[in-house]
């Protein structure tokens, strides 16, 4: 009783890669592989390594750069104060900065304020607001120790979240290259490839086609 051939199972991802990790380093027996095989195995193999430095780069200088930068975000919240100010002179309209959402909370108006840090004498200055403050009107500034006006502090999530952006730009950036890479290194391997099947094509149409015997012939 005759049975029907079941077809062969396909490898397995790990098998695959087994494969050609041996054939990579010409620990795999194959009688019908060329050095251009071994070549391209090779060529994947260096662009798999280096998309995995890649990454630890990428990752490792993002980390790097947060702790950098975390510690000025922690001094700031300590050494810097959020204390309120008087509006002492209405904002000039014509001058205001406005946002494309009406009556939007993206509204930042630069406004005549007055303030007194404890410790520190009497502070005036232009600082911002949001919304439409009136004179008299009470907004909010960030003080230094002296009592002068300067930036909010630096916040750890927007902190986190540059340095993320960082690493992957730089990832991407390092994984183009490498495909670049990748793809000039095939391309060579193609072009010698081709090369070497034409010059085989010339040594052995003229025996195959028979032609080679009617030339000793003549």
């Amino acid at each position: 009783m005759s049975s029907t051939p079941r077809p062969a199972r396909s490898a397995s991802l790990p098998q695959r890669t087994g494969r050609q990790l041996r054939r990579a380093f010409g620990a795999r027996h194959e009688p019908l592989a060329r050095p251009l095989d071994r070549s391209r195995a090779r060529a994947w193999l260096l662009t798999v390594v280096g998309g995995l430095l890649a990454t630890a780069l990428s990752v490792g200088g993002a980390l790097l750069l947060f702790r950098a930068t975390a510690p000025q975000a922690d001094t700031d919240l300590t050494r810097l104060h959020r204390i309120d100010a008087v509006v002492t002179a209405e904002p000039n309209r014509s001058t205001a900065p406005t946002s494309r959402f009406s009556g939007g909370y993206g509204n930042r108006i630069e406004v005549e304020a007055a303030w007194t840090y404890p410790g520190a004498t009497p502070h005036t200055g232009t600082v911002e607001a949001s919304g439409p403050p009136t004179v008299g009107g009470v907004v909010q500034v960030w003080v230094d120790p002296a009592g002068n006006a300067t930036d909010p502090p630096l916040d750890r999530t927007a902190l986190a979240v540059s340095a993320a952006c960082t690493g992957a730009g730089a990832l991407l950036a390092l994984s183009a290259l490498i495909a670049f890479a990748l793809r000039l290194r095939l391309s060579a391997l193609n072009r010698r490839a081709e090369t070497g099947w034409t010059a085989e094509w010339a040594r052995l149409e003229p025996l195959w086609s028979g032609r080679a015997g009617h030339r000793r012939e003549e």
